[in-house]
Formats: C-alpha cells, sequence, structure tokens
C-alpha cells in the first residue's frame, strides 16, 4: 500500500463518528478518486495511507458489524 505525503487541498476530510470527544487520538480519511486516503488527525499534512475503494468497503463492513 503506498504511502503518500505533501498536502491536497481540494480532499474533504472526515474523521469517524466513533471518535467522540477524544480528537487527539483519531484518524481522518477522505475520498479521491479511485482510492481512499488515511492520515493521523495531528499531522494533516504528514504522511497518508492509500487505499483501493474496495479495500475500504470490505474494512468499513468487517469493522461495522
Amino acid at each position: 500500500m503506498p504511502v503518500t505525503g505533501g498536502v491536497t487541498e481540494e480532499l474533504r476530510w472526515f474523521k469517524s463518528s466513533y471518535s467522540g470527544a477524544n480528537t487527539t487520538e483519531c484518524l481522518e480519511a477522505a475520498f479521491g478518486r479511485a482510492e481512499v486516503l488515511i492520515r493521523d488527525s495531528k499531522r494533516p499534512t504528514g504522511p497518508r495511507l492509500s487505499i483501493s475503494a474496495e479495500t475500504w468497503s470490505r474494512f468499513v463492513a468487517v469493522v461495522g458489524k
């Protein structure tokens, strides 16, 4: 899985609704064209993990059970 760096302004990043009040230890995700990017909310300009939309869908399906 590729890891990317830098800033992409046009992406809309979001946190899980399960994050609650604990905003210091969250992951954020953004939907790209064919992938989902994941980053550490404490380091918004740091590296990002890029996974396929299919992998993200499977992850959400398993975690949501």
